[in-house]
Formats: C-alpha cells, structure tokens, sequence
C-alpha cells in the first residue's frame, strides 16, 4: 500500500475511533445519570441521619430505639406523606393499644392472676389492633404493633414512646426526599 493509501486508511481509521469515542461517551454519561439508584440515596441518607440520631436522641435522652421503629413503620407504609401520616396515625394508636392493656392487666390480674390477666389483656389488646384495620384509615396493623411494642419496650413510658415515634417519623420523611433529591440531582448532570 503506498503512502496516499496509509493516509486515507488512518483518517478513516481515525473517524471510526472518534465514532466509538462519541457513542462510548454518550453511553457513559447515561450510565452516569442513572447510577445513582434510590436504593444507593436512601441508603446514604438514612446512614447520615440515622447517625445524626442517635447522636442527638442519647444527648437529649429520647428514645433512640422507638425512633428507629417508626422509621421502618414509615418505610413500611410505602413511605411519602401518605406513609407518614399512616405510621404517626397507627404508631400513636399502637401507644394507645399498649396502655389500655397495662390497665386491664392490672384490672383483671386480681381477679384471675396476675399472668393469666396480663394474657389476656394481651390477647384483646392484639386482636383490637386488628381489628381497628376495618376502618381504613387505621388499616396498617404493623404500624400499631410498632407503637405498642415501643410502649411496652420504653416500660410503659407513654410520653417517651410517643417523642421517640414521631421524631423517627419523621426522619423517615426526610430521609426519602434526601434521597429523591440526590437521585434528582444526579439525573440532571
């Protein structure tokens, strides 16, 4: 091959590799854009608040735990505002279930034992929580076990409970529209 040849193979050569370059580039800019899954965000914002948390419920003594639980009830409920406002609705509910079946163990504990009253006071307390889900607006059952397992687990301190659910909340709100956001973010480049 003479030289005029070489020179027209290599600029074909050359627009071929800047061809490839382009589409190559094309394509990485929209793995880029969509790297950023929601999984990927709401971990890194759940992981930022999550220690943000901890750290302030133990200095100002709320109940780190109870916060975390109605975090997931958020999560749980499909999260956005609907899920908010499910899981403060069902966990404060779930408080309320709690202490109800305080009161009645304490009721029915003289009459018939201390166990067997706890029993079932427990077991009209569970089967209420269900049963409530027949009004739709109290349908999510989890949310209410949620809240009163935080009851029962704070040792009946209905005031701590109920700060601790609803701060968890809303940590979980915000959590999610962290995470939209850096995925909005990361989209847009």
């Amino acid at each position: 091959m003479d030289s005029l040849g070489l020179q027209v193979l290599s600029v074909l050569l050359q627009k071929k590799v800047l061809r490839i370059k382009q589409k190559l580039s094309k394509t990485l800019g929209k793995i880029r854009r969509y790297n950023m899954t929601f999984l990927m965000a709401v971990g890194i914002s759940v992981g930022i608040l999550a220690g943000l948390w901890t750290a302030a419920s133990v200095s100002f003594g709320l109940v780190t735990f109870a916060g975390f639980l109605s975090w997931a009830s958020f999560y749980a409920a499909g999260g956005k505002l609907n899920g908010l406002k499910t899981s403060l609705i069902l966990n404060f509910s779930g408080v309320i279930w709690g202490y109800l079946i305080v009161l009645a163990a304490g009721l029915l504990g003289p009459i018939i034992g201390a166990t067997v009253g706890l029993g079932l006071a427990v077991a009209l307390g569970a089967a209420g929580m269900c049963w409530q889900a027949k009004i739709s607006w109290l349908g999510f059952i989890p949310g209410a076990f949620i809240g009163c397992s935080a009851f029962f687990a704070t040792n009946f301190d209905f005031a701590g409970a109920v700060v601790g659910l609803i701060c968890g909340a809303v940590l979980g709100y915000i959590s999610e529209a962290m995470a939209l956001a850096m995925q909005k973010k990361e989209i847009a480049k």
